[in-house]
């Protein structure tokens, strides 16, 4: 299993809080107020860290260090981004994400590399789909037949730089579009992934597993 780090104790904080401790994670939640881990169950058994979720050293009391995924998603867009920053280039978390509420700001943001997620109704499932890349995909739209799904995906840091075609032959999926800057493009046949990308592909639902289990890792490198 692995750990996780949620800034903010809200509405959202919370679920994803409780989401990641009943699958077994090790999490822990930092809010400034000490109030918000009322929010929290009783049996809930991760840690719960007061203090300033962009602080280096409120950070370490929660283990960044060994965190799979950082996810904040305070009521501030700016600490978000300030807090996932530090995530992300200070600490090297390798999965993060920031819930925004200026939906204008996206492709700021996207330019910094750093996914977002709007604060919207569903934004704690959003949120969970950015930092559990192995989780199954969820389709966005299925085929008469049931057989095939057009669903958004994940992929590991380290495809970034590759081209789509690789992507498509390594997964068996087949890349729909991609969100940009917070544009949607066709890709072309020297499209590359770049960081921030929103890939949605069209795949077969029995394969879904296994495509998200193959993207979610780094390319297979080829023996010399």
């Amino acid at each position: 299993m692995a750990h996780f780090v949620i800034m903010g104790c809200g509405r959202v904080g919370v679920t994803l809080a409780h989401t990641l401790d009943e699958s077994g994670h090790s999490v822990a939640v930092i809010d400034q107020d000490d109030s918000a881990f009322r929010r929290l169950r009783s049996d809930f058994s991760g840690r719960k860290i007061t203090g300033v979720g962009f602080d280096r050293d409120t950070l370490r009391h929660a283990d960044i260090e060994n965190a799979y995924a950082f996810a904040a998603v305070s009521s501030g867009d700016n600490s978000n981004i300030l807090a996932t920053r530090v995530a992300r280039e200070t600490f090297h978390v390798p999965h993060v994400v920031a819930r925004i509420y200026d939906p204008g700001r996206a492709e700021i943001y996207q330019r910094l590399g750093i996914p977002t997620v709007a604060a919207v109704r569903w934004s704690a499932d959003q949120v969970l789909r950015r930092i559990l890349p192995e989780q199954s995909i969820k389709g966005d739209f299925r085929e008469a037949s049931g057989r095939l799904i057009l669903g958004e995906v994940s992929l590991h840091d380290g495809w970034v730089g590759h081209g789509f075609a690789e992507i498509e032959a390594a997964s068996g999926a087949r890349v729909a579009y991609l969100t940009r800057f917070g544009e949607g493009m066709l890709p072309g046949p020297e499209t590359r992934y770049q960081q921030g990308d929103i890939v949605h592909a069209m795949m077969n639902v029995a394969a879904t597993q296994k495509i998200a289990g193959i993207l979610s890792k780094p390319p297979v490198k080829e023996s010399e």
